[in-house]
C-alpha cells in the first residue's frame, strides 16, 4: 500500500456523489481545539511526525460547527443512518470555553437530531472541567472520558503541564465532578495509556477506585520504524502487564467494563467488537481539523508527516466524498484490508491485525502486521482460551451470563451472592489504593496505611474481615469524595490489628467522643475530637491508661449494659460461621436518609437480637431459596428510629454494601419479610455496578401500584425485584391474610415486568434478567 497522502479521492459522479459504492460512515471526532493544556510527552498530536497542528486555527469557528453539522446529517439522510457518534475532541476541547462548547452541541443537536438520533461525546483530560461546563453537558446531554493512567506516580511520568507540574489532582477534581449525582449522566469512562513503569495492579486499582462506567487500556503509539521499548529478555511486555490486570479483574468478578478485555470476549462468543484495537470490524470514523479539513484517524500522526491528510473539506466535499477516499475506505474492507501475514494468521478474527498507526513501515506503507504482533497473539490466546459461554453476552456485561441468569430467579444461590461479594470488596480495596497517596501525608492515615498494608501480606483474612464491612466501603467513597475525614483509615487498621491479635501502636481520631473500631465497636475516648494513641496487643487495647479485652467476647453479651471501661462493643447474631452485626456504633451508618438510632440499650439490643435470631430462622423455614443471600450478603443491621406514625421502614444502599437499616417491629415475621426485601435491594445494586441493564440515557418513567409519582427504570427495576421476593415469601406462608399479600405482590411485580419488557430500554442483558423474572412469575400459580 503507498503512502496515504499520496491518494486521491475517487471521481464524483452526478450530483458530487462517488461513482463507486460508498459505505456510510457513523463517527466523527470533531476537532474543537487544535492546542492543549498539556504537554504529555506520548501524544501522537504534539510529540509525534505530523506536526500539521501548528497551521490549524486554535478553536473551530461556529461557521465551521454548521458546516460539518451540515455535512453530517445530510450523510446520515442519505443513507437513512438510525444514530451518529460525534466525539469532541482536540488539543484539549475545554480550551474552547464553557460558552462554545454549548453552542457547539446546540448546533449539532439542531441540525442532526431532525435527521438521526446523536450520541455525542467529549474526550478530556478534564482539567479545565468545572461545574459550569458540566451544566452545559448534562444539558445536551454529552458523555465525557476523561485520560488518566493511573495513580500520581503513574500518571505524572506523562502527564504533565509544560512546566513540568503534575496535573492529577486536577483530573481527580473532574472525576469527582462526574460521579457527583447532578453529573453522573455524563460520565462516559477512562481512557488509560499503557507504561510497562507503571505497576498494572496499582493502575487497575487506581481506575477502578474511580468508579467509571468503562475504562480503556491504549497501547503507546509506535510503529515498525518507532518501535515501542520492549525490556531486555521480555517478547511480549505489553501483553503480559495487560494479563496481570486481566486476572486480577477475572478473580475480581470483572467489576467495571474493560473494553479491549471484552472485545477479545466478544470476538472469542462469535460476536463484534467495540473497540478499533482489535476484531475485523469497520472503521467507519473521519475526523474533522478545527479548519474543517477532513482527515484519516488521528492516531496516524505518529507515522509520518501528512499520514491523515485527505485534501477534502467540509466546505468542498461531501462525508461520502471522504468516506469513498481509499485509505479510509480500505479500513471497511474487514479481512480483504489486511496484509497477507494477518490474512493467513489464525488469530485474525480477534486482534483483527491491530490499531492501523500501528502498522507503519516506510517502504510498504500500512501493508504489514502490527509492530505488537507478539503481544496481541499472546494477549488474544490468553483471554480467549476460556471457553465461549464465559464470555459475556454482551460487551458491557461484566457479570457472568450464568451469575445473571441465577440472580433473575430471584433469589439466586450462595455462589452467585459469593461473587457479587467479591466485587463488593475489590471496589474497596481500590478505593483505599487510591486513598494511600494522600494518606502518606496525613501524620495520622499514614501509620494506618503502613499498618494496613503489612497486615494484608501477614494476615489478610484478618483484613479481608474489617474491608468487607459495609460502613468501610461508605467512608471510603465518601472520604474520597472529600466529605469524610482520611484518619479514620487508621481505625480500619486497628480493628484488622485486634483481629489479628497482632502488636500495633498508632495513632487514632476521635469522633463525638469516641474511637471507632470498625466490625468491632467503639472506645469512650474522653473528649469530644482529636487523636489519641491507641495500643493493641493480642487482641486487646489500650487507651488512656485503660486495658480493655475487645477481641475475646467481642460479640458482646446484648443485654450487658455498657460499662465503665468505656468499651462500646458491636452486638451480633450469629448465622452459621458469619455474623450480623447489630451496627449502632460506627459513624458511617447514617447514609439512608432516615435517622439513626443512637446506642442501644442493653434490654433494647437484647429484643433486636432476639427478633433478627427468629427472622432469619422464618427465612430458613418459609423462604428457603432466598436463604443464601440473606446468609451470605447480609452483614449488618441498623437500627432506625421509629416514626411517629408507627410505619415501618427499611433501607439499602448501593454504598453501604451488606448492610440494611431497620425500624423496630413488633415480631420476627414482619422482620423477615423486610430483611428479604432490602437483601434484594442489595443484589440489584451490586449487579447494577458490573452490568447495564438498560440504557441509562433514556429518561422515560413509568407509572408503578405501589408508588404515586411516576419512577425512572431504574426504580422500577428496584421494585420489581423487591416485590417479586416478598411476593414469594408470602407465596410460602400458610393461611388467608398470607395469600393476599401474594396475589397483591405478585400483580405489582406481573404488571410492572411487561411494562419494562414493552418500554424498549432494556439492553440485552436487561431483557435477560427481566425475562427471567418473568418466567418466575409464570411458573407461580
Amino acid at each position: 500500500m503507498s503512502r496515504p497522502s499520496s491518494l486521491r479521492s475517487e471521481p464524483a459522479g452526478p450530483g458530487g456523489r462517488p461513482t463507486g459504492q460508498v459505505a456510510p460512515l457513523t463517527q466523527y471526532v470533531l476537532k474543537l481545539a487544535s492546542r492543549c493544556d498539556l504537554a504529555c510527552d506520548h501524544c501522537y498530536v504534539y510529540e509525534h511526525p505530523d506536526q500539521s497542528w501548528r497551521r490549524q486555527p486554535r478553536v473551530m469557528a461556529p461557521a465551521t460547527v454548521t458546516a460539518v453539522a451540515e455535512r453530517i446529517a445530510e450523510h446520515a439522510a442519505a443513507h437513512r443512518l438510525g444514530v451518529v457518534r460525534v466525539v469532541l475532541h482536540g488539543g484539549e476541547p475545554l480550551l474552547a470555553g464553557t460558552a462554545r462548547l454549548d453552542s457547539t452541541a446546540a448546533t449539532l443537536r439542531r441540525v442532526i437530531g431532525p435527521v438521526a438520533r446523536l450520541d455525542l461525546r467529549m474526550q478530556t483530560n478534564g482539567v479545565l472541567l468545572t461545574p459550569a461546563t458540566c451544566d452545559v453537558l448534562v444539558a445536551h446531554d454529552v458523555k465525557v472520558g476523561i485520560s488518566l493512567d493511573g495513580d500520581r506516580a503513574a500518571n505524572d511520568r506523562h502527564r504533565r503541564h509544560a512546566n513540568g507540574s503534575s496535573s492529577h489532582r486536577q483530573v481527580l477534581r473532574a472525576l469527582s465532578l462526574l460521579r457527583s449525582p447532578a453529573y453522573r449522566s455524563s460520565y462516559a469512562g477512562i481512557l488509560c495509556t499503557v507504561d510497562l513503569a507503571n505497576d498494572p495492579i496499582r493502575v487497575y486499582e487506581a481506575l477502578l477506585a474511580e468508579e467509571p462506567p468503562h475504562v480503556d487500556f491504549l497501547l503507546p503509539h509506535a510503529n515498525w520504524d518507532n518501535p515501542p521499548a520492549r525490556p531486555d529478555g521480555l517478547a511480549t511486555p505489553y501483553a503480559d502487564w495487560l494479563l496481570a490486570v486481566h486476572r486480577r479483574w477475572l478473580a475480581d468478578g470483572r467489576p467495571v467494563p474493560i473494553r479491549l478485555l471484552e472485545s477479545l470476549l466478544s470476538t472469542a462468543s462469535g460476536h463484534g467488537s467495540r473497540s478499533e484495537a482489535v476484531g475485523l470490524g469497520p472503521a467507519d470514523l473521519v475526523v474533522v481539523e478545527t479548519d474543517g479539513t477532513f482527515e484519516q484517524v488521528d492516531s496516524l500522526k505518529s507515522a509520518f508527516d501528512g499520514a491523515a491528510a485527505t485534501g477534502l473539506d467540509v466546505f468542498r466535499h461531501r462525508v461520502d466524498d471522504a468516506a469513498a477516499h481509499p485509505a479510509i475506505a480500505v479500513r471497511q474492507t474487514g479481512l480483504d484490508g489486511l496484509c497477507a501475514t494477518c490474512r493467513a494468521c489464525p488469530v485474525v478474527g480477534h486482534c483483527g491485525g491491530g490499531l492501523y498507526a500501528h502498522r507503519y513501515r516506510a517502504g510498504d506503507g500500512f501493508d504489514n502486521p502490527s509492530v505488537y504482533c507478539p503481544d496481541l497473539l499472546e494477549l488474544v490466546r490468553v483471554v480467549t482460551a476460556a471457553p465461549v459461554a464465559d464470555a459475556p453476552a454482551r460487551p458491557t456485561d461484566s457479570l457472568h451470563p450464568r451469575v445473571l441468569d441465577d440472580l433473575a430467579t430471584g433469589a439466586g444461590t450462595a455462589g452467585s451472592a459469593a461473587q457479587l461479594a467479591a466485587v463488593h470488596l475489590a471496589l474497596v480495596r481500590a478505593l483505599l489504593v487510591a486513598l494511600s497517596e494522600r494518606a502518606a501525608g496525613d501524620p495520622v492515615a499514614a501509620d494506618g496505611w503502613r499498618l494496613l498494608v503489612h497486615l494484608d501480606d501477614a494476615h489478610p483474612d484478618a483484613v479481608r474481615a474489617v474491608l468487607a464491612h459495609p460502613f468501610v466501603r461508605r467512608w471510603a467513597r465518601r472520604c474520597r469524595d472529600g466529605t469524610a475525614e482520611l484518619s479514620y483509615l487508621a481505625c480500619v487498621a486497628a480493628a484488622a490489628a485486634v483481629r489479628a491479635r497482632v502488636r500495633a501502636d498508632l495513632p487514632v481520631p476521635v469522633r463525638d467522643g469516641v474511637v471507632s473500631l470498625p466490625t468491632l465497636g467503639a472506645l469512650a475516648a474522653g473528649a469530644e475530637r482529636g487523636v489519641v494513641r491507641l495500643v493493641v496487643d493480642d487482641g486487646d487495647v489500650r487507651l488512656a491508661g485503660r486495658r480493655i479485652a475487645v477481641l475475646p467476647g467481642h460479640d458482646g453479651d446484648p443485654a450487658r449494659e455498657d460499662g465503665p471501661d468505656g468499651w462500646l462493643p458491636v452486638r451480633a447474631v450469629r448465622l452459621g460461621g458469619n455474623r450480623l452485626l447489630l451496627e449502632d456504633t460506627d459513624p458511617h451508618r447514617d447514609g439512608y436518609n432516615l435517622p439513626v438510632e443512637p446506642r442501644l440499650s442493653g434490654a433494647a439490643a437484647l429484643g433486636w437480637t432476639r427478633r433478627l435470631e427468629g427472622a432469619v430462622r422464618r427465612i430458613d423455614a418459609e423462604a428457603t431459596s432466598y436463604t443464601a443471600g440473606v446468609r451470605t450478603l447480609l452483614r449488618a443491621v441498623v437500627p432506625l428510629r421509629a416514626e411517629p406514625t408507627g410505619r415501618f421502614r427499611s433501607a439499602a444502599a448501593g454504598a453501604a454494601f451488606g448492610a440494611v437499616a431497620v425500624t423496630a417491629v413488633p415480631d420476627d415475621a414482619t422482620l423477615a419479610v423486610l430483611l428479604v426485601h432490602e437483601v434484594q435491594h442489595l443484589k440489584l445494586s451490586a449487579v447494577l455496578d458490573v452490568c447495564d441493564l438498560f440504557d441509562r440515557d433514556d429518561t422515560r418513567t413509568l407509572r408503578v401500584p405501589w408508588r404515586d409519582d411516576p419512577r425512572p427504570v431504574e426504580g422500577v427495576l428496584h421494585g420489581v425485584y423487591a416485590h417479586l421476593a416478598v411476593a414469594d415469601v408470602w407465596r410460602h406462608r400458610p393461611g388467608p391474610a398470607a395469600g393476599g399479600h401474594f396475589r397483591r405482590y405478585r400483580d405489582w411485580t406481573d404488571g410492572a415486568l411487561d411494562a419494562l419488557l414493552d418500554l424498549g430500554v432494556l439492553t440485552a442483558a436487561g431483557e435477560r434478567f427481566v425475562g427471567g423474572m418473568r418466567a418466575t412469575v409464570d411458573r407461580w400459580p
